[in-house]
């Protein structure tokens, strides 16, 4: 098989390249486009040898797509307009515009790619700009499957439900459902003959070896204030929550944390805390010994391989920040796999 020529959209911090390495599908990303100047260099940072340009992607004209020569785009377009607890602006967002501009150049292209591969929120797949990406494909000859999967599908302990769209130029339909309709990582399981009765694991198997723990433990301010609201889990626990990009500086529905004194009953400490002064309160959850997953930690669950890394000029909050922008790997890379078998 010729190696394919990828296209990688929205390439971020190459959550997209690091799955097609994963996939093990013979490529090379032949271009990677993402005005993020942080994002940017994290990209450099772990693929110094790839093509990164940094410019706005509706600044791309048709004449240079077509000099790329490329038969495959992977690509994570801008959720703020999609996402369940935004404006969801949907094509009245700016955010949209460079989407809705790759899907003009494409029909206008020399040479169609042969597979396209789409991540993006759960909601987008109720969005008109996802109506404008069916109609465009499919007048283009595509044939299409949705997807909404999150990585526990894959036996990874963190939620992170998310939507997907592969795309192949071929007459044949892919041996999913009708489309239009969701499929979920049973059915793939199921059609493509793998093991769908996976054991999650534990969280542990993806946590640091040694953590300096005054760099992460959670302030009094917090405990007290966000004590009934934290997602508290041990390294023990098979499940952690979506982290997002507020990650660190935050703590209401941004990610899980962790609960290292092990030992310690998390329903006696919250029991005793009733009617007690604020600095005894504080004195019973700190016994908890309650962190922040690191950035490492959370790069571990999102399926990057141990060699990914940020430049020490990246501030911790700019990478959890990265981070709760990017992708699940491993789901990416199976899906890649699904789309060229």
């Amino acid at each position: 098989m010729e190696p394919l020529r990828v296209l990688e959209l929205y390439s971020g911090i190459g959550g997209m390249h690091h799955a097609l390495r994963e996939s093990h599908i013979p490529a090379q990303v032949v271009a990677a486009i993402d005005v993020n100047t942080v994002a940017n260099e994290v990209y450099k940072y772990n693929f110094p040898d790839t093509q990164l340009l940094a410019k706005t992607i509706e600044g791309i004209t048709l004449e240079e797509f077509d000099k790329l020569s490329f038969n495959m785009i992977l690509m994570s377009p801008p959720c703020q307009p999609f996402t369940r607890i935004g404006l969801q602006g949907d094509m009245t967002d700016r955010r949209t515009n460079s989407f809705l501009h790759v899907l003009d150049i494409l029909p206008r292209l020399q040479k169609l790619p042969r597979y396209i591969l789409l991540e993006n929120v759960k909601g987008f797949e109720v969005s008109s700009t996802r109506d404008l990406l069916i109609e465009t494909i499919e007048n283009c000859g595509f044939r299409y499957q949705e997807f909404l999967l999150s990585p526990t599908s894959l036996g990874i302990p963190n939620s992170r439900l998310r939507y997907f769209l592969i795309a192949k130029l071929q007459s044949e339909p892919l041996p999913f459902q009708a489309p239009g309709q969701l499929e979920t990582a049973e059915e793939i399981d199921r059609k493509h003959q793998q093991n769908n009765d996976l054991t999650v694991q534990m969280l542990k198997d993806f946590l640091e070896d040694e953590v300096d723990m005054n760099l992460y433990i959670l302030p009094p301010k917090s405990l007290l204030r966000y004590a009934l609201l934290l997602d508290i889990v041990k390294p023990t626990c098979r499940r952690s929550t979506c982290f997002t990009k507020g990650y660190g500086s935050y703590v209401e529905g941004t990610g899980s944390v962790l609960q290292t004194a092990e030992d310690v009953q998390i329903e006696a400490i919250y029991k005793s805390l009733t009617n007690l002064p604020q600095e005894e309160q504080i004195a019973k959850l700190s016994m908890l010994k309650l962190r922040y997953f690191t950035p490492k930690e959370i790069a571990n669950l999102l399926g990057f391989p141990p060699e990914f890394g940020f430049p020490k000029k990246i501030t911790m909050k700019q990478c959890y920040r990265l981070l709760g922008n990017s992708l699940n790997v491993h789901v990416v890379a199976k899906l890649i796999k699904i789309l060229c078998e």
